[in-house]
C-alpha cells in the first residue's frame, strides 16, 4: 500500500504517483465491468435452476430450517427422558412441521439479549413465554396469544406474611436481572419509592426457587407455570400475592418478515393447533394438581427412610423389564406408601397392591413379599406397555400403561375408542386423561363394551405418579451431586 504522508512529493514524484492511481482506477472500472458481465451471464444461463425468493417464508423454506431463540428451562426447552421437552419446543416444532422445515434452536437467558440477537437476524423468531406488553408492541411484532401468566412473589411458609406491594417495601427480595419481572418493579416504584430489591445474573427462575426453598433466600419472583412445576419439588414454597393481573404471552417475529407473520398468524387459527395447545398445556401443566403440603413433606421423609429398604428391589425389577426403576417406586409409592403389609378393603395387598388374580398370573406366591410383590407389579406393568401398538410414542404409552394397571385394560381401552368416536386422539395421554371420566356418564358408558367406570381415579392415580416420579428424578440427581462433591473433597485433602 502507498503511503501518501511518508515524505514529500517532488513534482516527477506527484506525476508518477498521480499516473499509477488513475492505472488503478482504470484497471478497478475493467475489473468491474468484468465482473458484472459474468454474473450476468451467469445468471441469464443459471436463472432456470437457481431458486429466487418472492419472500421471506420461501426463504426459511429453502434454507429448510425455521431457527428459533428460546430458553432452556422447564418451560421451553429441556432435555427430557425420551427427548427434547418444553412447551414451547413442541409447539415451534409443530409449526416448523407445518411449513415444511427442520428446526435449529438457540438458547439464551435475558429477553434483551433474544431480541438484540432477533433484530441482528440470527434467528426468525423467538418462542420463549414473551410477554406481548404494550409498550414492546412499539418495537416488536408479535404472533397470536396463546397463554397467560402472572408474576407472583415467592417466599416459604415460615417466613413474613405477605399481601400487597407496600408489605414487601424493605423486604429483601432476589431477582433476575433484566428479567420482565424486574421491568414490573420498576413500574411500580413510581408508587412505592422505598421498594428495593437484589437484581442478580447468571441464574434461571427456578435456581432461585430452589434457593427459596431451601431457605437459602427469602423471597423472589416467578412466573405461575414455573412456579407450578417446581413447588413439588420444595413443599415449603408458598405463593404471597400476584404482582399483576396477568400478561399474554406470545412469540416474537423478525420486523421483516411480514410472509412469516401471517404464517404463523394463520397456524395458530387452525383448529387443530388450537387443540395442540390445550393437549401441551393438559401434558405439562394439567397434572400439577393443587400439591398437598402434609403429602409432599410425608413423601419426601420416605424417600430417606423407606425408600432405602427396597430400592434394590426397584432397581433390580426395572432392569430385567426395562422400566424405570423410579417409575415403579413412585407407583409403588401411590399404591402403599412403600408399606409390604399394604392392604385395601378390596382384598389387594402389599408394595403394587396386587389382587390375588394378578399375583397368579405373574407368578407371585407371597404378595406380602417386598421383593415379589415389587417384582409382580413391574412384570405386569411390562406386559400392560408391551401391549400397545407399536406406534403410540412415549410417555404417552407409559401413561396409559399406569392408567390400565389402576382402572383395568377394558376400560382403558374404551376410553381410547370414546376418543376416537369423539374425534379424539386416542394415541394421547392428553386426550385419554380428558375421556376416562366419562366412563362414569350413562350416556357414554351404556355403549361401551366394559360398562361403567370410576375413570377419573386413574386420571388422578396417572397425576400422582408422575409427580412423585418427577421427586425422585431430582432426588436422585442431588444425591449423585452430593456424592460428587464428597468424592472431590476427599481426593482434594492434603497429604
Amino acid at each position: 500500500m502507498i503511503n501518501l504522508f511518508a515524505q514529500p512529493l517532488s513534482r516527477l514524484r506527484f506525476r508518477h504517483l498521480f499516473w499509477h492511481l488513475s492505472l488503478d482506477v482504470t484497471r478497478q472500472r475493467y475489473f468491474f465491468c468484468h465482473a458484472c458481465v459474468i454474473v450476468l451471464v451467469f445468471t441469464l444461463v443459471s436463472g432456470c435452476n437457481q431458486p429466487f425468493f418472492k419472500n421471506d417464508l420461501q426463504a426459511i423454506q429453502a434454507r429448510g430450517e425455521l431457527r428459533i431463540i428460546t430458553r432452556n428451562n422447564g418451560n421451553c426447552y429441556y432435555e427430557g427422558p425420551h427427548g427434547w421437552e418444553g412447551f414451547e419446543f413442541k409447539l415451534a416444532s409443530a409449526f416448523a412441521k407445518h411449513i415444511g422445515v427442520k428446526m435449529e434452536v438457540t438458547i439464551l437467558d435475558r429477553e434483551s439479549y433474544m431480541v438484540e440477537a432477533l433484530m441482528a437476524g440470527q434467528a426468525d423468531l423467538i418462542a420463549a413465554g414473551f410477554s406481548a406488553t404494550e409498550d414492546l408492541r412499539k418495537h416488536l411484532v408479535f404472533g397470536p396469544i396463546y397463554h397467560q401468566t402472572q408474576q407472583l412473589v415467592i417466599g416459604r411458609r415460615d417466613g413474613p406474611k405477605l399481601k400487597s406491594i407496600s408489605d414487601l417495601v424493605g423486604q429483601p427480595l432476589w431477582v433476575i436481572s433484566g428479567a420482565f419481572h424486574e421491568k414490573q418493579l420498576n413500574i411500580l416504584k413510581k408508587d412505592h419509592p422505598s421498594l428495593s430489591w437484589l437484581s442478580i445474573s447468571d441464574y434461571e427462575s427456578e435456581e432461585l426457587l430452589e434457593m427459596v426453598g431451601k431457605g437459602l433466600i427469602p423471597l423472589t419472583i416467578t412466573d405461575d407455570a414455573t412456579m407450578s412445576l417446581n413447588r413439588r419439588y420444595y413443599p415449603h414454597l408458598k405463593v404471597h400475592f400476584a404482582l399483576d393481573d396477568g400478561k399474554d404471552l406470545a412469540w416474537v417475529i423478525h420486523p421483516q418478515s411480514p410472509y412469516l407473520q401471517k404464517a404463523v398468524k394463520d397456524w395458530f387459527q387452525l383448529p387443530r393447533t388450537q387443540s395442540l395447545i390445550e393437549r401441551l398445556k393438559q401434558h405439562y401443566y394439567g397434572h400439577l394438581e393443587k400439591v398437598d403440603y402434609v403429602d409432599l413433606t410425608t413423601f419426601r421423609r420416605r424417600v430417606n427412610k423407606r425408600l432405602p429398604k427396597y430400592q434394590k428391589h426397584f432397581e433390580a425389577a426395572a432392569k430385567k423389564y426395562n422400566l424405570d426403576w423410579k417409575l415403579i417406586a413412585a407407583q409403588s409409592y401411590q399404591e402403599s406408601h412403600w408399606n409390604p403389609r399394604a392392604r385395601s378393603f378390596t382384598g389387594v395387598r402389599g408394595m403394587m397392591m396386587l389382587t390375588l388374580d394378578t399375583a397368579r398370573y405373574v407368578g407371585i406366591k407371597n404378595r406380602l413379599d417386598p421383593k415379589q410383590s415389587i417384582y409382580g407389579g413391574t412384570r405386569f406393568l411390562a406386559k400392560l406397555y408391551n401391549r400397545f401398538e407399536e406406534d403410540i410414542a412415549d410417555p404417552d404409552r407409559t401413561f396409559m400403561a399406569l392408567a390400565a394397571y389402576n382402572v383395568g385394560w377394558g376400560h382403558l381401552e374404551d376410553a381410547r375408542n370414546l376418543a376416537l368416536s369423539l374425534g379424539k386422539e386416542p394415541n394421547s395421554w392428553s386426550d385419554i386423561r380428558t375421556t376416562l371420566p366419562l366412563l362414569r356418564l350413562k350416556k357414554y358408558y351404556r355403549k361401551l363394551p366394559h360398562g361403567y367406570a370410576r375413570g377419573a381415579e386413574p386420571v388422578h392415580y396417572v397425576d400422582r405418579i408422575r409427580t412423585y416420579y418427577k421427586i425422585l428424578t431430582r432426588w436422585e440427581i442431588d444425591k449423585s451431586k452430593r456424592r460428587t462433591v464428597k468424592s472431590s473433597t476427599i481426593s482434594h485433602q492434603p497429604l
